[in-house]
């Protein structure tokens, strides 16, 4: 028989907190109109936790990642002030992201909801270990 590789023994697995669809309003942009209102914005993330026990060894807010704090951290760093380019705001986010405690890898996209009437505009941004 075959050992199983470290971090994928049969009590563990990869685990990746995700949100999705998170929308609200960031002062982002650089055109006229842009800098005199917020506008809306979505923002999707995926926090990968590396190998993780497939249970948690109790059922305590404290041991794991708490969605509700990686919610309010998208929210506070893409509101904090006004940023001329979406790929700055990214970067920024990206960054407060992998700070976390035990996130070696992020996902994030970021989409401006209401730039064109005939599209939306998103830039997406990986890093750390996939």
């Amino acid at each position: 028989m075959t050992p199983l590789p470290p971090g994928n023994a049969p009590d563990s697995g990869t685990q990746v907190l995700t949100l999705t669809g998170l929308r609200f309003a960031a002062n982002l942009g650089i055109l006229d109109h842009e800098r005199c209102a917020p506008q809306p914005i979505q923002v999707d993330a995926e926090l990968n936790q590396g190998p993780q026990p497939l249970q948690p060894h109790d059922d305590d807010i404290s041991h794991v990642l708490d969605y509700r704090k990686v919610r309010q951290i998208i929210i506070d760093e893409c509101t904090a002030e006004h940023v001329n380019l979406l790929e700055s705001l990214i970067g920024k986010l990206a960054q407060r992201l992998l700070r976390l405690p035990g996130v070696v890898g992020v996902r994030v996209r970021i989409a401006k909801l209401e730039i064109f009437d005939d599209c939306e505009v998103a830039i997406r941004i990986e890093s750390g270990q996939w």
